[in-house]
C-alpha cells in the first residue's frame, strides 16, 4: 500500500512515519506539512491510503478529503480534536485515530483500509462484466451491473435507474435483491436497493446518490453502517 502522511505537525508526522516503518506491505512514499501540497501531487500521482490530519492552515483536511472525491484514496484521519468524527465518516473514510496515535490502534486503522483496497480489487474482478436483462419498450437490453445506481420498487414494478436513464420491469423487489450481487448492493428500505460504490453521503434519515435522496429504514441502518465503516 502506497500512502501519503499530511500534517502541519513536525512530530505527528514523524510518529506517523515511524509508525509505518512497522507495517509490511506500506510504504510512505511523501509527508506534507499542508493539504494544498498534497492535492497537487495527487493530480499526476496515485496512492492507496492517506494519513491525513484535519485541522491545517489554507485548507483543511475534511477540504481536502471532498476535493478527492472522485478519487480511490482511503482516508484516515488523525486529529486531537473528536469533535470533527461525525463530519468526517458523513464523507465515508476508513477510520478516525485521536491524537496522540498509539501503535494498536494505527495498526487496527492499517488492517481496516488493507482490507477496505482488497475489497476493491476483487470488485473490480468479479463485476468487470456482470450484467442483467431488462426490458424495455419491447426490447430486451443488457444493463451493466456498474451502471445501475439504485433500484426503486413501484407497485407491480422495479425502476433500476442509471446515469443516463431509467428502466422499469415488471417484478418484485425480493426477485431483484435475489438477482442483484450482495458484495456490491444492499437493502436501506422496502422500496429502495442502492449500489455501495455509488453512495456520495450519508445523512440523517437518508444516503444521497447522485443528487437523489434515499430513505434509509432503520431496519436497515446499521447493517449500511456496518458495509459502509461507519460507527
Amino acid at each position: 500500500m502506497k500512502a501519503l502522511i499530511v500534517d502541519d505537525n513536525d512530530i505527528a508526522r514523524t510518529t506517523l512515519a515511524h509508525l509505518a516503518k512497522q507495517v509490511p506491505n506500506l510504504t510512505i512514499v511523501n509527508e506534507y506539512s499542508n493539504a494544498i501540497e498534497a492535492y497537487n501531487h495527487l493530480q499526476n500521482n496515485q496512492v492507496d491510503l492517506i494519513f491525513l490530519d484535519i485541522e491545517m492552515p489554507e485548507m483543511t483536511g475534511i477540504e481536502l478529503t471532498k476535493n478527492l472525491s472522485g478519487k480511490d484514496i482511503i482516508i484516515i484521519f488523525t486529529s486531537s480534536n473528536k469533535d470533527y468524527a461525525l463530519e468526517a465518516f458523513e464523507l465515508n473514510i476508513a477510520d478516525y485515530i485521536l491524537k496522540p496515535v498509539m501503535p494498536a490502534r494505527f495498526l487496527q486503522a492499517v488492517s481496516k483500509a488493507q482490507s477496505i483496497l482488497e475489497s476493491r480489487k476483487e470488485d473490480v474482478e468479479v463485476t468487470k462484466d456482470e450484467f442483467l436483462f431488462v426490458r424495455d419498450s419491447n426490447i430486451t437490453r443488457r444493463l451493466k451491473l456498474d451502471d445501475i445506481f439504485y433500484a426503486e420498487a413501484m407497485g407491480d414494478y422495479v425502476k433500476f435507474y442509471t446515469r443516463e436513464k431509467m428502466f422499469a420491469i415488471h417484478g418484485k423487489m425480493k426477485t431483484a435483491e435475489e438477482r442483484l450481487p450482495k458484495n456490491h448492493f444492499i437493502r436501506v428500505h422496502r422500496s429502495y436497493i442502492v449500489s455501495l460504490g455509488k453512495i456520495d453521503t450519508l445523512q440523517d434519515g437518508g444516503i444521497m446518490i447522485n443528487g437523489k435522496f434515499i430513505p434509509v429504514a432503520d431496519a436497515y441502518r446499521k447493517a449500511l453502517n456496518a458495509r459502509m465503516n461507519v460507527f
